[in-house]
């Protein structure tokens, strides 16, 4: 671990920020390690904008149904750019709450009268992890085979669906190989080696919260459910139930966050 002198400066921490940071550190048997406004604030932040992340794909699915040919009645020539718009404005959000997070980390960062970093930083394999890289691409493989299969439908709107979906499945990819990309190389935050254990922990669940497919399971129902033809509706529903049940396993069989963060520190 080396340090490097920073200016010093900083907001105070709201009370109950620094409540559940403190929750946060005991939850990841950091118990002994003082609740800092810099952590309260980073933490702050990531729950926020997961928060976010949630209302705005709750917000999709509704304003989906209301513009979808098959629930709201609307003509293919309005539904489909109603459709795409919708999927655009997705992916424009997410990104903005992405780059709100990194640059709340910079702000935070900036107030650091010293800066601890690894002598060695953490790559994708443990801060992500095989198990979670290959989820996360059969879970997109999966959508892509799904829309891929909806071009092969005669109807032109259920293909006009289906390019929607495409495109939104690979802007989905790009942010994600964007926010993973930022994870392994953006600079540490934190000023002694508890902070930076607590680091590594966010990283980490920074990035297996990346790995969390609620956008490739929704989109393909969101677009296509109803107006696909049965078999298709049926391999959706079998996608998101086994993609759901695979999640599940995952979680439970691999090794928690904290636990991850010390092997990566070598921290025993």
């Amino acid at each position: 671990m080396t340090h490097e002198p920073l200016p010093d400066a900083g907001p105070p921490a709201r009370a109950a920020d620094l409540r559940m940071a403190g929750a946060w550190l005991a939850r990841h048997d950091l118990a002994e390690a003082r609740p800092t406004a810099l952590l309260a604030g980073r933490l702050a932040v990531r729950r926020r904008a997961r928060l976010a992340a949630h209302v705005i794909l709750a917000v999709l699915i509704l304003a989906s149904a209301l513009a979808h040919p098959a629930v709201g009645g609307l003509p293919p020539h309005r539904s489909l750019p109603a459709l795409t718009a919708l999927v655009a404005g997705l992916l424009l959000a997410q990104a903005l709450l992405d780059r709100w997070v990194r640059r709340v980390d910079q702000r935070v960062g900036a107030t650091l009268s010293r800066r601890a970093a690894h002598l060695t930083p953490p790559g994708w394999r443990a801060v992500l992890g095989r198990p979670y890289a290959v989820f996360l691409l059969a879970t997109f493989a999966g959508a892509m085979v799904l829309a891929g299969s909806a071009l092969a439908v005669p109807d032109p709107t259920v293909r006009q669906l289906a390019v929607v979906l495409m495109i939104g499945l690979l802007g989905v990819a790009a942010i994600v190989v964007m926010q993973l990309r930022h994870l392994l190389r953006h600079p540490v935050v934190a000023e002694d080696e508890e902070s930076l254990t607590a680091d590594v922990i966010m990283r980490v669940e920074d990035a297996r919260e990346l790995t969390t497919p609620s956008v490739q399971w929704s989109l393909p129902v969101v677009l296509l459910f109803g107006t696909a033809p049965a078999w298709w509706s049926a391999a959706s529903i079998a996608y998101l139930i086994v993609g759901l049940l695979a999640c599940i396993a995952l979680q439970a069989r691999t090794p928690s966050s904290a636990t991850v963060a010390r092997q990566a520190m070598s921290v025993r």
